[in-house]
């Protein structure tokens, strides 16, 4: 029985100092990482992952996110509200596809601040005009939304691995998209909740992120 009974009272804690989205996107990411994907999918139903959108939501950016994404704070805000979106969801999808560097390139060839795929711009745009960035992620976050009945974390798992991803299991996702779901769910969770820090943020950062992070310190001219 104290095996058992000993994460209960943990939940029960967590949920008193914090709330319970935050909590559930932690529960996500342990569930990810060191449980069967079956498990996940068992949460993602008992739970969903629903927020309303619209810059109206909160109108501000939460201040978990990394100096990179502050950098654009006012950008975010201004975006969220020209294409309806919440900014903290624009935030989230920035801090993890290129933590504010404005022209970094995957090798895949996804481009910019929210690395957006090629064939999602127009003959002749910039891809990596932030502006023009910002104009065609949101467009494609907005069709997700929409796709995925405003369920933002198979919104943000459409954005990474594409439409399809939406009505298959989760265990049949890629992997890059398994890891983008509890990232993106555990950071957004944590700036809904304005939360002035995000665990699912820092683990996102000792696993890989911080080295993206510093490339675009050093675009940015934020490094001394």
């Amino acid at each position: 029985m104290r095996a058992i009974r000993w994460p209960v009272l943990w939940v029960a804690h967590m949920i008193r100092k914090y709330t319970l989205t935050a909590v559930l996107g932690w529960m996500s990411a342990f569930l990810v990482i060191f449980c069967a994907p079956q498990a996940l999918n068992t949460l993602l139903v008992a739970t969903g992952s629903h927020w309303p959108q619209g810059s109206s939501s909160n109108g501000y950016v939460a201040p978990l996110f990394t100096n990179e994404i502050d950098y654009w704070g006012s950008d975010l805000v201004r975006w969220s509200q020209t294409y309806d979106l919440d900014p903290n969801l624009l935030a989230t999808v920035m801090q993890i596809e290129s933590c504010g560097h404005p022209s970094v390139i995957s090798g895949a060839g996804a481009q910019g601040l929210f690395q957006v795929m090629p064939f999602h711009f127009s003959t002749g745009e910039d891809m990596i005009s932030p502006d023009t960035n910002a104009l065609r992620a949101a467009n494609f976050l907005n069709y997700c939304l929409t796709y995925s009945d405003q369920d933002v974390g198979l919104t943000l798992a459409c954005y990474n691995g594409g439409p399809s991803v939406v009505t298959k299991n989760m265990h049949n996702w890629p992997a890059e998209t398994q890891r983008y779901y509890v990232w993106g769910v555990g950071i957004y969770a944590d700036a809904r909740a304005g939360l002035s820090e995000s665990p699912t943020l820092d683990r996102w950062l000792n696993a890989g992120g911080s080295g993206l992070c510093h490339l675009a310190d050093a675009t940015l001219g934020l490094r001394s």
